[in-house]
This record gives structure tokens, sequence and C-alpha cells, in this order.
């Protein structure tokens, strides 16, 4: 039984996603003046894929030394987590939410007229649960992919869960696609536009099963569905339950016994440049982007954090 839920509380994050050691470094210097600051530039220019065009080069090193300034402002501060400059350092925020996480989980759960799934919580009468959990040390969770500017959050989100629960039950990981939600899954997702986790695992449930990555890879644009690789499924699941909303108490229990399913507001400005740590920075309410919990634990310092595959 795949597991999902949705939640508005400000989470504590250990956040595991592609890229995040390809941080480019910097130094107190490199801002002292603005032609250090073009020459930064100009390095991290070179370390990255970006647009050659001289003209939008001028105009986004404003934006370059925005983002800059406010990954030394943060990483002055005594916090928990730390800020890198990473591949995302020429986009607003509002660009790098528009391609990153605009996936409209909220806006899709709007006009959802009732859970679909099993109307019930199966972990809901437990009463102990482990101190911490990391199902990537268990062997349930496969490396971090990158999802590219396609708002295909929610097939990810669907996918980790779902390799997860086939773990636990068989002993195998296997790697399983994305693109044939993406593909496929179209009575109400919107492939590279969005979509709802609830509404993937019911594609799942109802199409027999899911097939693997390697059959169907990813392809990070919404394409036709393959019905020839679409019919070839490796993995399948009985049905999905909703975590209680809100309630990280039933979290807890629920990431006790699998990876669960999770929609989160990423479009903050910190985890637009996150490199490491525990993230305890704002957090808003509107839901734009599919992860999952993959486990939780406790710093030295008692500090509570759920582990994120992002």
């Amino acid at each position: 039984m795949a597991v999902k839920g949705f939640f508005l509380v400000a989470l504590l994050l250990v956040i595991l996603q592609e890229g995040t050691c390809d941080g480019f470094e910097f130094y107190e210097e490199d801002l002292a003046s603005e032609e250090r600051l073009w020459d930064l530039y100009e390095r991290w220019r070179s370390h990255h894929t970006v647009s050659r065009d001289l003209h939008d080069k001028r105009r986004r090193f404003s934006v370059f030394r925005h983002n800059v300034m406010h990954i030394h402002e943060v990483n002055l501060q005594d916090r928990p987590y730390k800020l890198k400059l990473n591949k995302f350092a020429h986009m607003t925020n509002h660009e790098f939410k528009a391609a990153f996480a605009g996936s409209k989980v909220g806006h899709h759960r709007m006009f959802r007229s009732s859970s679909r799934g099993s109307g019930r919580f199966m972990h809901g009468n437990a009463t102990e649960v482990p101190a911490s959990v990391d199902w990537r040390a268990k062997g349930a969770v496969t490396s971090v992919k990158n999802q590219g500017q396609c708002g295909s959050c929610w097939a990810f989100s669907t996918i980790v869960a779902v390799e997860g629960i086939n773990f636990i039950k068989t002993n195998k990981l296997l790697a399983l696609s994305e693109q044939e939600l993406v593909d496929c899954d179209t009575r109400v997702n919107h492939g590279y536009n969005g979509g709802l986790m609830d509404y993937a695992f019911q594609y799942i449930k109802d199409s027999g099963g899911i097939t693997s990555d390697s059959n169907y890879p990813y392809q990070a644009f919404h394409g036709n569905c393959d019905a020839l690789k679409q019919n070839s499924p490796v993995v399948s699941i009985d049905g999905y339950e909703d975590v209680p909303a809100n309630d990280e108490d039933s979290l807890l229990k629920a990431v006790a016994n699998q990876p669960v399913s999770v929609s989160i507001d990423a479009g903050g400005m910190d985890l637009q440049f996150y490199s490491e740590g525990v993230f305890t920075g704002k957090c808003g309410t509107g839901l734009d982007h599919g992860v999952a919990v993959v486990g939780y634990g406790t710093t030295l310092d008692g500090t509570k954090y759920w582990i994120v595959k992002n």
C-alpha cells in the first residue's frame, strides 16, 4: 500500500537533491567591488552551461549579484543550514519557482472532489516508533534524479513511495518510470505542466502496475504514451491511502514504516540555494512541489528533522 500526505506545517528538512554538492565556492574578497563580482560571475558562467547572449549576460549579472549577496548574508548568520552558489544563481526566485516548483499541486487538490485513497490510515493506532529511520540506509531509496525544467515533480514523488514499498515487500530495489506517468497518466494529470500524486497512484493501480526506468527512461518532456512500454509493468500496488493532513505525528508513524509521498511549498529563496544542514527557513502554504519523506531523526542539539528526497 503506497502512502502519501499533504503538509502545510513548517517542516525541518535535511534535503537530498540533485546538484546539492555542486556548489560554486566564493569568498569575501569576491564581493569587495563590482569588478570582482563580475569576475566571479564570469567564473561561475564558465562552470555552468548558461546563455551566451551578450545582452542576457549583462541583464543576468544584476540577478546574480543579488543572489550572491543573499547567500553570503544568510551564511554569516548562525543558522543550522548553509546555502551555496549553484546553477540557479542567474534566476530570480520567481523564475525558479515557475521552472521547478510550478507543478500546481495545491491547484489540483482544490479541484479534486474527494480523497481517492483507501479512506483509512493503517498506521494510526501505532503507539511506538523508532527514534530515527533512514530508508536510504535500509536500501529502499534510489539515487536522486533530476526532473529538469519540467513540472513533473508529482511523478517523481509518487515513484519514490512505490519504489520504497516494493523494496519493503520484495527486498529488491527497482528504479521505476516517471516518464510513463508523465506520458500516460493523462486522465486528470497534465504531464509536464503539473499533476497530483493521488491520480498517479490510482493510475498505477488501475493499469496493473508501472514499468522500469530502464525500459521507459525519463526525458523531461511530455511525449506520446508508448503503449508497448506501458504494458510491461514490473511493480504493482493494491492501492494507496492518505496520511491525515497537517498531522506530523501521523507522518512519523507512516515514515517509520515506508517512504511517503508529500507536497510542500518549495518556493523560498533559501531553498533555491540550499546546500547542507537542517533547513529551518520560512515555509509558505502554497503547495507547489511534490517530494518524498524517506526518514527522520534528531540532531545532537535536540532538533527533530525529516529527510526529504527532492
